[in-house]
């Protein structure tokens, strides 16, 4: 059976946006330096909406940093935590996240939670002492920072009509992110492994590239690739979080400076984390082989172009979209 296409596999709410801009991208040149810049535009406004769920909770973070009043009658960290509750409704109630989602969102938060707990406990990191809404030495917010992770892998993967060539095996990328995450809380007493694990992770997804729409081109790129990439995204991202004090490192207490980029080893593995929890709801789409789409050459490894959208999953006068099984 083919899998739903195009707006078919948007939410509520991405049908109505859809419909507004894809008569005015449609109008968009197609070629030349404006077609690109129509692409790049639309690969800029696709990121925001899948960052939405994070990028409201690092702006209320920053936020508190600047104005959030030290007599208020609530502590900081329970305003943060009370914050990425309605922020998380909200997803839900204003049909920007799906309930098939919002299982591994929800996943996400265990499982960042249970390593805050041990983290916090060993001393890799702290929060500030405040607040009744936490677990331990853990604000009940910090949770919610993993599943902003989670909340843009869920997304990302639809919008973009994410397809992989030549993909491991599930079980194999599920061993190695149990081995990942089993480090992550073994390093502290035994010889920390994370170089093996980023050599291991090379020669399971080296071969494996990742196709994705943006408006009218199809593009690939390799999938480690991506994973560096979104790593450096999500340590810029801790930069400002750690900067707005909602957690410190132990060399960041006497006065703040930037996060190590050593972190963004910790960062890329945790993508490896990431994607197996993604693919619990979403296995892993091959490129269709009934789409001109399809029609690629699979050992090209760089970034480029595949072909213009003529068919497949997606309408190509459309701006959001992508293949899927999502449904409310």
């Amino acid at each position: 059976m083919r899998t739903p296409s195009g707006p078919a596999t948007l939410t509520t709410a991405e049908r109505a946006i859809d419909a507004r801009f894809r008569a005015i991208l449609a109008r968009l040149p197609r070629r030349g330096p404006a077609g690109w810049l129509t692409e790049f535009a639309v690969f800029g406004l696709k990121q925001a909406w899948a960052c939405v769920f994070g990028g409201a909770m690092l702006a209320v973070i920053f936020a508190a940093r600047l104005w959030y009043p030290e007599d208020a009658p609530i502590a900081r960290n329970d305003f943060l935590t009370l914050a990425a509750v309605v922020i998380q409704i909200a997803m839900v109630a204003g049909r920007l996240e799906t309930l098939r989602e919002l299982r591994v969102v929800v996943l996400f938060h265990l499982v960042g939670t249970a390593m805050e707990l041990f983290k916090t406990h060993i001393g890799s990191w702290s929060y500030a002492p405040d607040g009744v809404l936490r677990l331990g030495a853990v604000p009940l917010f910090s949770g919610f920072m993993y599943a902003a992770v989670g909340s843009y892998m869920v997304r990302v993967n639809r919008l973009f009509d994410l397809r992989f060539v030549r993909y491991p095996r599930r079980w194999v990328t599920a061993v190695v992110a149990a081995a990942i995450y089993a480090n992550f809380f073994t390093n502290h007493y035994v010889q920390d492994v994370r170089w093996l694990l980023i050599a291991v992770v090379a020669l399971v997804f080296g071969r494996c590239a990742m196709q994705f729409r943006i408006f009218r081109l199809r593009w690939r790129m390799p999938l480690l690739l991506a994973f560096f990439l979104v790593a450096v995204f999500i340590w810029l991202a801790e930069n400002i979080a750690t900067w707005s004090h909602a957690w410190l490192y132990p060399s960041q207490v006497g006065g703040w400076h930037p996060v190590s980029a050593t972190k963004l080893a910790s960062w890329f593995l945790l993508m490896i984390i990431s994607v197996v929890l993604v693919t619990w709801i979403s296995p892993p789409q091959p490129p269709d082989d009934r789409s001109p789409d399809a029609a690629v050459g699979t050992d090209v490894a760089e970034l480029a172009p595949v072909s213009p959208t003529t068919g497949g999953s997606q309408n190509p006068a459309t701006g959001l979209g992508g293949h899927g099984q999502h449904e409310r």
